[in-house]
This record gives structure tokens, sequence and C-alpha cells, in this order.
């Protein structure tokens, strides 16, 4: 087997089943919390699609997509980050998912005879740290601290570990804190990426869930700096949180079309092209806003109600972005959780599972991740038994 393989880490819900075993079941309904896998109803006009296109079942899809699904990115993409000319079939790429993107993306553009630096923040989505090893690489963990905004602090890194890094993933808003780059970060960014040559892979899932102000992205930043080509960047986008279809496995990848020509190639062979019927129900995912204003006002709903409970008992506030809270526990993360399913059946996923210990430090301690997820009524009484255990401990 590839020795590779030996360097994954257990995955975080590995780990909390873990946690949980040999615990007492309590006599409440369970609500889950720790898994961010979105509950509203899935748009009514793209169940249609798909209900009226299973006949497609029986043709091969190509990987590069359908050219119609390509201009619908591309459009959506412009409308939503004020950009101009972009290349439908050059710098738009179709995904299943961007899970499965991010995974392979790495293992596609790492060298690994040039033992390549991957960075990424940290706490992260555990997908980079397998893409880095699975693709020849070393994670560098950067940590993103509340004396850091909750984001990497690009100016800490030494200019040696720029010099070999050769992937840098940034996921604005982040998972799990919800914290925003700001356009001129994303610029800095860039300019890094000039000058140390390497490629920046933004992971912006979260974009369309917004409190206020709709999150900057990568292309805009280089659209704002007339790069057009999108040179050395590109993003990642899904329609599982904007849209509530984690299960269309449906995403695409844009930017530097020279990135994207190899990044086709290995997905040729990879296998791995979206069904046609998937691909119709995207279009008009993407070409509607109104089922993802609705889907945002929801989430927004939810934050008010459990800040109400939990914000002053917490010492949280509502994140710019993204369906996540990432308070600071009384007690320690996973005494905390174990504890929250033990006693209230609540669960919640201990920061630790989504961050490295570096230096002896892990930015993740004593923090949980709550993800709103679930309908209003079960996030309100999830915080209201998270609140009484707060006022045992």
């Amino acid at each position: 087997m590839n020795p590779d393989l030996e360097r994954l880490h257990p995955y975080p819900f590995e780990k909390l089943g873990a946690l949980f075993a040999g615990l007492p079941v309590a006599d409440k309904p369970h609500i889950a919390l720790s898994i961010g896998e979105p509950q509203h109803p899935s748009p009514d006009f793209v169940q249609q699609v798909l209900r009226d296109n299973t006949a497609l079942l029986a043709k091969y899809p190509a990987t590069a997509g359908l050219p119609e699904l390509r201009e619908a990115i591309a459009g959506w993409l412009t409308r939503r980050f004020k950009l101009s000319g972009v290349d439908a079939d050059r710098q738009v790429l179709p995904v299943n998912g961007t899970r499965e993107a991010l995974f392979a993306f790495a293992q596609a553009l790492l060298d690994r005879d040039q033992q390549p630096l991957v960075l990424m923040p940290n706490p992260f989505y555990q997908i980079y740290e397998g893409a880095a090893f699975l693709g020849g690489g070393e994670p560098v963990y950067l940590p993103c601290t509340a004396a850091s905004g909750l984001q990497p602090d690009f100016d800490a890194v030494d200019e040696a570990v720029w010099k070999r890094t050769r992937l840098l993933f940034i996921c604005s808003p982040g998972n799990p804190t919800g914290a925003v780059l700001s356009t001129a970060q994303l610029k800095a960014l860039i300019q890094l990426a000039d000058k140390f040559d390497f490629v920046i892979a933004s992971d912006e899932c979260y974009s369309e869930i917004y409190r206020d102000k709709a999150p900057p992205g990568l292309l805009q930043a280089c659209a704002e700096m007339g790069r057009h080509d999108y040179r050395r960047c590109v993003v990642f986008h899904s329609l599982s949180k904007r849209s509530n279809l984690p299960g269309l496995r449906s995403g695409f990848v844009a930017g530097d079309a020279d990135v994207l020509a190899g990044f086709l190639r290995y997905r040729t062979y990879h296998g791995c092209a979206m069904p046609v019927h998937h691909q119709l129900a995207s279009i008009a995912a993407w070409n509607d806003e109104a089922h993802v204003a609705a889907n945002r006002a929801l989430y927004n709903e939810k934050f008010k109600a459990v800040l109400d409970i939990l914000g002053e008992p917490l010492k949280v506030s509502a994140p710019d972005a993204g369906f996540y809270l990432w308070p600071k526990t009384p007690v320690d993360d996973e005494t905390f959780a174990r504890r929250l399913k033990a006693e209230e059946n609540v669960t919640v996923l201990p920061g630790r599972y989504l961050s490295r210990t570096v230096d002896g430090r892990n930015p993740g301690k004593n923090r949980v991740r709550m993800a709103l997820v679930a309908e209003l009524d079960q996030c309100i009484e999830g915080a209201r038994r998270i609140r009484a255990l707060i006022e045992r401990l």
C-alpha cells in the first residue's frame, strides 16, 4: 500500500465516536450539532430537474462538464464577485463536490521530488492535510487564534518557509471559525504567491452563508488587481451549503487556466465526471438566488435565537459567515463534549479534533464547534440544554 496512507490521521468523527464509547444514553431526543451537514430542504425546482432527466443515467458524462454548466458557473462567478470575461471553457471545471476536488488537487499539483510545503490554517478542514500527505507534501499548520482574528498570521511565516511552499490552502469564510479574509489580505497573499511561485487554493464553500456583508473572494481580489488570468489562484465552490444539496455532490473549481488544464487531465484519468442529470440540476441552482437568500435568512434567524441563550454564558457572538459557532468552553473541550452527550444528548465537536498541536500549542483546544444546521426548534432546544450543562459546571 502507499506508505503515505499511514500518515493520515483518524477523521474527527472517528475520534468523537471513541470519546463517546461506553457513555450512558440520556433520556432525551438526540440533537446533533457536530457535523456540518445542511438539514434545510433542498430546492423543489432542483429536485424536479433531477426527476425529469433520469433517462440521462444512460449517458456517460464528460469530465469537463456540459458547456451550459460551465457557462452557468461563469455567470454566477461574474455576478457574485464582480468579475469580467471569465472563460467558461478554460477557467471553470465542474467537480463532484469540493471535498473530492480539494483532495485530488494537491496530488495533481505537487511534485514530491521538490519536498514541497503545503500551508494551511490550523484549525482546518482535514482534507487539506490528507491531500498534502498523499501528494507527497509536508503540511505547515498556521495557527488561527483570537490574537490573529481567527485567521492565520501570514506575516509570521518565515521567508524560508515561503520559498519551499508550493500550495497554500485558505478557507474564507473559515471552517470552523467563520472568520473572513479581507480583500487586502487576499491581495497580499497573491503578491506572496507571485514572489515565491506557489498556488493559492481558496476554499470558499461557506461564502453564501453570511450575516450582513457578502465575503470577498480570491478571484475578486485578482480582478481588482487587473489579473483576469487569475494566475496562481484557484477557488473551490459548492452547492452543498449554498443550496442545501450535499447529496448532489456538485461544485466547481475556477481560476488559472493553465493549472485547471493539468487538473482536468488528472481528473479524466481519475474517472470522476459529474452525472449529466446532476449537471442539469446544478445549472438550475447556480442560476437562482432567491432560494439562497431564503436559506441565509434561516441561518441568521437561528444564530439570533441561539445566541440569545448562549451568547452571555459562553461569551460568544455570531461569526461573520458560515453556520458554526466556535466558543471557548468552561472546561476542557473533550470533557465538555462528553458530558454534554451523556447528560443532555447533544453532540458537538471538540476543537482539538480539528487542529494539530504545534510547538506545544493546539489552537482548537478548549473550544468546540457547534453546527447550527438542524431546524430552528432543535437548535433552540440544543442551546437550552447546553446552557443547562454550563450552569451545572
